[in-house]
């Protein structure tokens, strides 16, 4: 009888060891992987918690006022597009580098309050500046430049032809933004207003040497193709004042190409400048 016992004793202790061995498997296959338990709802991953690096201006994206840098853009182009010059948005925005920007970052193209700039027009006759070093031009360096009609002046602006020649090729909205005025290398191209130089320079594919006259907060004009560029990066210019001689450079032949931007938008310069 006490054997007996004793093999029933050992057989509880073995069936008592076995269960608590299962109820302790149970529970362990019961649990669920850390990474089930991070991805159920309302429980964020650790990854999620990395900082997303967001281009310079995010912020501002979809605003009036503000630009989302694309694919094959540079701060000329830009400027251009929207009426400023390079220098203005390379201050607006703060860019240490005006020539480094990227894809998504959004600039400032309009001026922020109180800083607008006037151009006032400079009231003193029409000259032609010869270059420093350069023989004294004469009377015949200045385009023939009818008196404008009341059409051609806007906004206190009183436009010349920039160049003597024949109109090779008239405004197309899609085609040609401005228009293009013949002749040959070297000859005589004037500021069409009043107003500072922006921009000097090849930096604008497609349009060879370039020069950008800013007249006043709503218009530009800009003359590519030249030979030789006459002035620099914020100079002041008069109205018939030479600034450039007529070329061919990333052009099929000499010609000037002279476009006026209304508020950063190409518009037909024939309807301000006046009638020949």
């Amino acid at each position: 009888m006490t054997r007996l016992y004793r093999r029933l004793g050992y057989g509880l202790c073995i069936t008592a060891v076995t269960l608590v061995m299962a109820g302790c498997a149970s529970r362990s296959f019961n649990r669920a992987p850390v990474e089930d338990r991070m991805a159920r709802p309302g429980v964020t991953a650790p990854s999620d918690l990395v900082p997303v690096n967001q281009p310079p201006g995010f912020e501002n994206a979809g605003k009036p006022g503000y630009y989302t840098v694309k694919p094959g853009d540079n701060l000329l182009r830009i400027s251009l597009e929207n009426g400023q010059s390079t220098q203005d948005l390379t201050r607006w925005n703060q860019l240490e580098n005006p020539n480094r920007i990227e894809v998504g970052q959004v600039l400032r193209v309009i001026p922020p309050v109180g800083s607008e700039v006037v151009i006032k027009p400079i009231a003193k006759p029409q000259v032609v500046a010869t270059p420093a070093g350069s023989a004294t031009a004469s009377a015949t360096d200045i385009p023939a430049a009818p008196t404008s009609s009341p059409a051609a002046v806007e906004d206190g602006i009183n436009w010349i032809w920039p160049a003597n020649g024949a109109v090779l090729a008239g405004f197309d909205d899609v085609k040609n933004k401005g228009i293009d005025i013949g002749g040959k290398a070297g000859d005589t191209v004037v500021a069409a207003a009043d107003g500072r130089v922006v921009y000097v320079g090849a930096g604008l594919r497609g349009y060879g040497n370039l020069i950008i006259l800013k007249h006043n907060n709503v218009f530009l004009t800009a003359y590519a193709h030249n030979q030789t560029l006459l002035v620099k990066e914020d100079q002041s210019v008069l109205k018939g004042q030479k600034i450039a001689e007529m070329g061919s450079s990333d052009a099929d032949r000499v010609k000037l190409h002279f476009e006026v931007r209304r508020q950063g938008k190409p518009v037909d310069p024939a309807k301000y400048l006046p009638a020949r």
